[in-house]
């Protein structure tokens, strides 16, 4: 069973496509399989609104994607529905429009301003004008994890021990102590992304794809067959193996 996935793609939609054109020169030899995307659409880079839009025609016009969410991507439908909504997951002072987080960048793609000066019920009405509901609905909509074959795709990690139809959302899109610390088997592979490092790393027991394209980095593609993985480039695939 192969699958294809793509890691946290923060607003940068020439990567986005350049992974779907690895992916798709993979497929003319190997054949087509589902490709997911790991979540946090949006934050920090130039076109979240042009990474949403493309992904929602892709699916519409009937490709065989899939989309999970990411912490990213909750911060963001969560500040429109309430702009004073705090997320267990992020740490005080911290909010979605803090220069750390990204969501300025966000809603400047949707044409609206959010200087650190500029009062948050002004930004938040304008987001809420400005921003596709559309787009709202189909982040609001996007599941948490995926399970295929011997491999589970989902934006942060699991929490090691729990069962998956008892893991928490806050887990699944936010954890990083109590996961990326923990060297035991936990049944299925799992794919992830949400902690940025340089370059997509397997650990055994996970793999991380997550190389950083929210600070200038790539964005990795991966293809995974049954529990092989291979990083692909633009000379094709190289195989990511453990350690």
């Amino acid at each position: 069973m192969r699958s294809y996935a793509i890691g946290d793609i923060h607003g940068h939609l020439d990567l986005l496509k350049r992974a779907h054109e690895r992916i798709a020169a993979d497929m003319a030899v190997h054949g087509p399989a589902p490709v997911i995307h790991l979540g946090d659409l949006e934050d920090r880079g130039p076109d979240s609104r042009g990474v949403i839009g493309w992904l929602m025609q892709g699916i519409a016009r009937g490709e065989d994607w899939v989309v999970l969410k990411g912490n990213h991507d909750r911060l963001f439908t969560r500040f429109l529905g309430d702009p004073w909504w705090e997320d267990p997951g992020l740490p005080r002072p911290l909010n979605w429009l803090h220069p750390r987080v990204g969501g300025a960048e966000t809603l400047a793609s949707y044409g609206v301003r959010a200087p650190a000066d500029r009062p948050v019920e002004a930004v938040h009405a304008d987001g809420r004008a400005a921003v596709d509901p559309a787009h709202v609905a189909f982040l609001e909509a996007l599941p948490s994890h995926l399970l295929r074959g011997e491999t589970l795709f989902v934006h942060a990690g699991i929490r090691p021990g729990v069962a998956l139809a008892e893991q928490t959302e806050d887990d699944l899109v936010w954890i990083r102590q109590g996961f990326l610390d923990d060297a035991r088997d936990h049944g299925p592979l799992v794919i992830h992304g949400h902690t940025s490092i340089d370059a997509p790393l397997h650990y055994g027991n996970r793999v991380n794809i997550d190389s950083s394209a929210a600070y200038g980095g790539p964005l990795t593609a991966i293809a995974v067959e049954g529990r092989e993985v291979f990083h692909l480039t633009d000379l094709g695939r190289v195989p990511l193996l453990p350690g």
